[in-house]
């Protein structure tokens, strides 16, 4: 599928692992999830070709829009494949040299806000460009001593998400992480980026799906976090291997707040334009509801009044 390097000079394939028989997937393979065919004989139509053909549809920036059916399997769970289509050799990327992880998030498209929330209005049609790296926890505070040296935390322990930081600390933290790498390519994530990493190819209040009860498999939040920020990655990743993405703490994005998405970037850049000194953060927390950690939630803090709390952290994007 596809041109090959060797017969096109520098052009790669790309490469779509798809399941036939009950194999051990070679270690090379396994960031990559695979299309399972092991029991399609006699089973048409079939889940499994379906999310080949998303696959395909990924790969030709022809992302299966809400509602669009591409077989006749209903009630199915979201989409859970993770389609990676960069160069081969980006996918050996994993981190840095203070241990941070990172996972790759490819372009593509989706449908960014929901009906709940007049500020969650109008759900909009955005295209992200290009492909980038998304840290796959939230900055714990083992990164954020490495780098700044200090620990701002109300709760304690290295892999703990740092909180109690303000928008304009985590401006200072990304100069000097960037320094300590010799790169400009960390930064926070638009929210836009934000919501489409978490959304994971899925149009659901959440990106397991709907049922809020399924929550505590994913978040720390109201009903189970006791009152208190936990380690991050404990609970399940989102189907593009993200932790944390609903609930723990709260994560700061780049835009200024905006009351709602009338006139927002159709490209994914953060929305900066307009004066204000309002910043928007994403993704719940550990003492919020189950309806705060939805993929489309907004919360904003200004920080003339407050800006800091030991609900707010944050996670950090790498440009390729």
């Amino acid at each position: 599928m596809g041109k090959t390097e060797a017969s096109e000079g520098k052009q790669r394939g790309i490469l779509i692992p798809v399941l036939i028989d009950d194999v051990k997937i070679p270690l090379a393979f396994r960031r990559i999830q695979a299309a399972d065919l092991k029991d399609w004989v006699g089973k048409l139509p079939h889940p499994g070709f379906d999310n080949l053909l998303k696959a395909v549809a990924g790969i030709l920036c022809r992302p299966v829009q809400p509602g669009q059916k591409t077989n006749e399997v209903k009630d199915r769970e979201p989409e859970k494949v993770n389609i990676l289509i960069e160069e081969p050799e980006k996918l050996t990327k994993q981190g840095n040299s203070i241990g941070m992880k990172f996972t790759l998030i490819s372009a593509g498209e989706f449908y960014m806000g929901s009906q709940e929330r007049n500020d969650e209005k109008p759900v909009h049609k955005v295209k992200i460009n290009n492909p980038f790296y998304l840290g796959t926890y939230p900055v714990t505070q083992r990164v954020w001593k490495a780098v700044v040296g200090d620990n701002p935390s109300y709760f304690k322990g290295d892999d703990l998400p740092v909180e109690q930081v303000s928008w304009d600390d985590v401006q200072k933290f990304l100069k000097k992480l960037n320094e300590k790498e010799g790169t400009d390519k960390y930064r926070l994530p638009s929210e836009a980026e934000w919501e489409y990493a978490c959304r994971a190819g899925t149009t659901t209040g959440y990106s397991f799906g709907n049922d809020k009860s399924e929550l505590g498999k994913y978040a720390w939040y109201n009903d189970n976090s006791e009152r208190k920020a936990h380690p991050v990655g404990q609970k399940k990743p989102n189907p593009w291997g993200l932790y944390d993405m609903h609930g723990n703490v709260w994560e700061w994005v780049q835009d200024r707040w905006h009351r709602d998405y009338n006139g927002a970037p159709a490209d994914g850049r953060a929305w900066e334009v307009e004066d204000g000194a309002v910043r928007v953060f994403r993704g719940g927390c550990w003492f919020g509801g189950a309806w705060l950690c939805r993929s489309a939630f907004r919360g904003r803090r200004d920080p003339r009044i407050c800006d800091r709390g030991s609900d707010l952290g944050f996670r950090i994007l790498q440009e390729l």
